[in-house]
């Protein structure tokens, strides 16, 4: 909703030198979602393109965020070939692989494999081929882009420790790789979670924020007061020059940074 107008204000009121674009891979493919049978690929790509001509052109930068959760697999492998492809070498674009992995362990997050899983309507057990970021990287510089890759962490992009642990991602031949954390106002443990990786690697802490309506499925008692918990969260990030895109630039997708349609912070 309203992509070009946000872009506006966040770049040129809010004075952002960096915008996380969240996009979707079925309407990348015209394949559509949910309620939303078919679309227009073409369109669809293009408005990613002119977002980024727009973000370029103001100097900042514009992270491709793949946005799904879960488990990555071949859908994902197929959207960087594509975009990857499309958007080589762009100066202006960094690549942020997926989203918020999770229900994974570190070896299928890096190489990939078989996962089983219990389905929640028949309760059959189901398995899935988990595409692991290692290779999504190699999809990637297979089309000889050599942006900036990000790819999240464990427990939906929450915890980045395997790295340390032997699962870092090998870098074959581009400008680097940053790993993502996603935390809000009821995680702790930010330390061990991405803290003792930012001493080694770049991170980008990708989305991070509380909201002053506490969420639904989160017990109260374990959110802490957005008039604390965002000053300290914002001034750890400074202290330790982490890089970061605050979450979110929407007046419903919450935890929000706007109140209104009229960008009211």
């Amino acid at each position: 909703e309203q992509i070009h107008r946000s872009l506006k204000v966040a770049l040129r009121d809010w004075q952002a030198n960096a915008i996380r674009l969240p996009v979707n891979h079925s309407f990348w493919f015209g394949r559509g979602k949910g309620k939303v049978t078919s679309n227009d690929a073409e369109a669809y790509r293009q408005l990613v393109d002119e977002a980024i001509a727009m973000v370029a052109g103001e100097g900042a930068y514009l992270i491709l965020d793949l946005h799904s959760y879960g488990a990555p697999q071949e859908y994902a492998r197929e959207f960087w070939l594509s975009a990857a492809e499309r958007y080589a070498n762009h100066p202006a674009v960094l690549f942020d692989l997926f989203n918020e992995p999770h229900g994974i362990d570190w070896e299928l997050w890096r190489n990939g494999g078989e996962k089983t899983y219990k389905d929640k309507k028949t309760g059959e057990a189901k398995t899935v081929q988990v595409v692991g970021m290692q290779a999504l990287v190699e999809a990637v510089r297979s089309t000889g882009a050599k942006n900036v890759i990000i790819a999240g962490g464990l427990s939906y992009a929450l915890k980045l420790e395997g790295v340390l642990e032997g699962y870092a991602l090998e870098e074959p031949g581009g400008y680097g790789i940053m790993y993502a954390t996603h935390f809000y106002n009821w995680h702790r443990g930010w330390q061990k979670h991405f803290l003792d990786v930012a001493e080694k690697y770049p991170v980008l802490v990708g989305e991070f924020g509380a909201d002053v309506k506490k969420m639904s499925f989160i017990p109260g008692n374990k959110q802490e007061s957005p008039y604390t918990w965002v000053p300290n969260a914002l001034a750890m990030v400074q202290k330790y020059q982490l890089n970061w895109t605050a979450f979110s630039f929407h007046p419903k997708a919450t935890p929000v940074l706007i109140k209104d349609w009229s960008y009211t912070p």
